[in-house]
């Protein structure tokens, strides 16, 4: 299909998304939106889209079918609602927003608009990870008794110094749970199944001037019964690339970035040395473990083209409103749980609030 995407927001991440559009056959950036005049024009002469700084007008441009909104997390929900309100079709940056509420409130309004929904995390499209849910789906692993997941990763004193949002509840959300290893909660979700409660404890400890946490340690218990671990830092120098692993009584995998480590079955299959041959070890991209820039666009493109074919076929995005809204649940349940030292159930009742300091 022919697709004219509005993206909103022209910082970092839109960077992105303008490079999985470019490589997706039919779609095109057709125009961008900026509080600020010049990062808008910037954008717009680099990408070749008409520039607003209006957002009405740009929702209002007959050529834009989709919205991309690629602002600071806790800056989704207005323009992702307006965009709907609008007859787009919604595509929001990880996280879906900053709190249930507002989550709701945008899944809402596509539902009322009958346009589609997605929320970007791209780890789901990884071919690896693609490889170890057919195994989980498929029953390999047995009885899955423990699923962890690793984000070690580094970020200087200059990145959160780098914008007046970063590190801040109302904007950011959050600290390396929400901003960082959101992707990798909502991979240990995807593989294991709900979550039932979880413990937890963060801490600030590598960082001046930020509200959030640059270090947490999380235990969860699924409602299969199995348990597991979240660590998630961005004051690990240099940076360690992210790792999930699952385990049950008759299978192993191991995956750090985009390699199998370990794959490992009770039976094994013809298919697995292929599987392993394939996701040796041979991955050259950091996938941001010390630099947010360093990621590859493929996850973008992959994810954007399976939402213009949900569009297409009037089927539901891998990843719509309700499974984007998942994981901002369980960062938020660790949080409640770090916050108050208390075990904490899912499904949460109301959004935790922040201690005041």
């Amino acid at each position: 299909m022919k697709a004219g995407f509005g993206l909103v927001g022209c910082g970092m991440i839109s960077n992105f998304h303008a490079m999985a559009i470019e490589h997706i056959r039919g779609a095109k950036v057709a125009a961008c939106y900026d509080t600020i005049g010049p990062a808008a024009e910037r954008f717009a002469e680099k990408v070749g889209c008409t520039p607003y700084t209006d957002l009405d007008a740009m929702l209002a441009d007959p050529n834009v079918d989709i919205v991309s909104v690629c602002t600071p997390s806790g800056a989704h929900m207005d323009p992702a609602v307006k965009a709907a309100n609008a007859g787009k079709h919604v595509v929001v940056e990880k996280p879906l927003e900053i709190t249930l509420k507002r989550c709701d409130k945008i899944i809402d309004a596509c539902r009322k608009n009958k346009v589609k929904l997605c929320t970007i995390l791209p780890s789901r499209f990884s071919p690896a990870n693609i490889a170890l849910k057919q195994a989980i789906d498929q029953g390999r692993f047995g009885q899955l008794t423990l699923g962890d997941t690793y984000v070690k990763w580094w970020r200087s004193q200059e990145y959160y110094d780098s914008g007046g949002w970063r590190g801040t509840w109302a904007l950011d959300g959050g600290g390396s749970y929400m901003n960082q290893a959101i992707h990798n909660v909502d991979l240990l979700y995807w593989f294991m199944g709900e979550v039932a409660d979880v413990t937890g404890h963060t801490a600030t400890l590598a960082h001046t001037g930020i509200e959030v946490e640059d270090v947490g340690v999380a235990t969860v218990r699924f409602a299969n019964g199995a348990l597991g671990v979240l660590e998630a830092t961005t004051s690990a120098f240099p940076g360690l690339l992210k790792k999930t692993e699952i385990h049950g009584t008759t299978g192993s995998v191991i995956v750090e970035q985009d390699d199998v480590l370990l794959w490992e079955f009770a039976k094994n299959r013809k298919s697995d040395d292929k599987i392993r041959a394939k996701f040796a070890k041979k991955e050259g991209c950091t996938g941001g473990a010390s630099d947010p820039s360093a990621i590859s666009y493929q996850g973008h493109m992959d994810q954007l083209k399976d939402f213009l074919k949900a569009i297409d076929t009037g089927g539901d995005p891998l990843v719509d409103g309700e499974e984007g809204r998942k994981s901002v649940e369980i960062i938020l349940a660790i949080y409640k749980a770090a916050w108050s030292g208390k075990r904490v159930e899912l499904p949460l009742k109301s959004d935790p609030k922040p201690p005041k300091k």
